[in-house]
């Protein structure tokens, strides 16, 4: 059994298009970053990858490498869970929270749960996502940035 935890911030901006958990999200903003900054998969690739003890995001796909230049974070979760895959581990439960003033992310919770267990190839049963605010508190409560966090359990 191997316990991994991820969090990931990203800015909102004007100008970008607002993907979490796979799914776009209607809204006047986009989050900021080299690829296509989907805050909450980052999270859960640092949380498969701690519990590997390989690492986090940024070691496998550096922002510096253009080859990840605007990259569906799908496609980085998909490789991520290829490496739990060839460790004979698999995902037992993936638990994940968003913190965003606006937009509402509960009404895309369903479609991001089948995205990213269809990405993982595991049943949406082990998928939950929860989604919060921070009660109009800090970076996120100004309406700067989104945050998440995951944490993951893997078994033989």
């Amino acid at each position: 059994m191997r316990i991994g935890f991820g969090y990931d911030i990203h800015r909102l901006v004007e100008g970008r298009r607002l993907i979490i958990g796979g799914v776009e999200i209607p809204y006047e903003k986009g989050l900021e970053g080299h690829s296509d900054a989907d805050v909450l998969l980052h999270a859960v690739c640092d949380g498969l990858l701690g519990a590997l003890g390989e690492g986090d995001i940024g070691k496998h796909f550096p922002n510096a490498d253009p080859q990840f230049r605007g990259i569906s974070s799908l496609k980085l979760l998909n490789i991520v869970a290829s490496m739990v895959g060839e460790r004979s581990l698999t995902v037992e439960n993936l638990d994940t929270t968003v913190i965003a003033e606006k937009p509402r992310i509960m009404p895309y919770v369903p479609q991001m749960r089948t995205k990213i267990a269809a990405t993982m190839n595991i049943s949406e049963g082990k998928v939950n996502i929860k989604a919060t605010t921070s009660e109009g508190l800090g970076f996120v409560g100004e309406g700067k940035g989104i945050v998440a966090y995951a944490i993951v359990l893997l078994v033989p």
